[in-house]
């Protein structure tokens, strides 16, 4: 019940955040991208930048801010996420960055907050 209720809680504020991005002049170009190294939440290009976004989710603040899970060693796994991502895509000359998207879901609503640059390659 738990993890339904958590995958149903990351899907939403997947699919808000992918909303928010495209309202910010964001072009979505996959969303779960999954590799060896796990899953980035959506991979977008803003003018010529690629980015790689992190979506983090929460019904509460009983665990902190969302984006507040972002650590060092989710950072890394995001890196090496991402550099397949460009290796396999030939794009290893483009410019990349990484956001973090923190939505915060309520019963009235949703609250989203975009971090860009939320942190520098860490592998």
């Amino acid at each position: 019940m738990m993890n339904n209720l958590r995958a149903k809680t990351g899907k939403q504020g997947e699919d808000i955040a992918a909303a928010y991005l495209k309202k910010a002049g964001y072009r979505i170009i996959e969303r779960n991208y999954r590799c060896i190294f796990g899953e980035m939440d959506i991979v977008a290009r803003d003018g010529n930048t690629t980015v790689f976004v992190e979506v983090k989710s929460r019904r509460s603040d009983r665990f902190g801010e969302p984006q507040a899970s972002v650590g060092p060693a989710k950072q890394k796994k995001l890196s090496m996420i991402s550099m397949h991502y460009l290796k396999n895509k030939d794009l290893l000359d483009r410019n990349a960055r990484f956001d973090v998207v923190a939505v915060k879901l309520t019963p009235d609503g949703h609250e989203v907050k975009l971090i860009p640059n939320a942190f520098e390659l860490a592998i």
